[in-house]
């Protein structure tokens, strides 16, 4: 009867060392709460003021927010490329308790059709940006 006692008290301590031990919470606050929603906005739909700004930068890598009423703008751009036919993928998009997190990734284009995206622009370069569109929160943007 002690030794199931004994071990019962064992068992009970490691199962709550493990709860408390994997509660997913950090000192520094950077553990993920939920994915945010967000939209792709086309190059129609982007607020004229942000569209002078992605001009200014589009000729290299640039990283920024913007805010228009109760939304919140997070651009990215990969600047000047040779060709055209890339695109972006969003891998993440999330709030922790600090900050939301932005994560994309330039895709180029198939190396078979790159002579035929180069030919289709003027100079042959292309400029990939992404607009993402979602509901202000107060929180610092960071890009992974």
């Amino acid at each position: 009867m002690e030794k199931r006692r004994i071990l019962f008290g064992m068992i009970l301590a490691a199962v709550i060392a493990c709860l408390t031990g994997c509660s997913g919470k950090t000192k520094d606050g950077n553990e993920k709460i939920k994915d945010i929603e967000f939209t792709v906005l086309g190059e129609e739909n982007v607020p004229e003021e942000l569209k002078q700004i992605i001009e200014e930068k589009k000729e290299k890598e640039f990283k920024v927010t913007y805010q228009d009423g109760d939304f919140l703008y997070i651009c990215i751009g990969y600047g000047k490329q040779e060709t055209g036919g890339y695109s972006i993928t969003v891998n993440e998009m999330y709030l922790t308790a600090n900050a939301i997190y932005v994560d994309t990734n330039l895709i180029g284009p198939d190396p078979e059709n790159r002579e035929l995206y180069h030919a289709q622009e003027k100079d042959g370069a292309s400029y990939p940006y992404v607009v993402l569109k979602m509901q202000y929160l107060d929180k610092s943007v960071v890009f992974d």
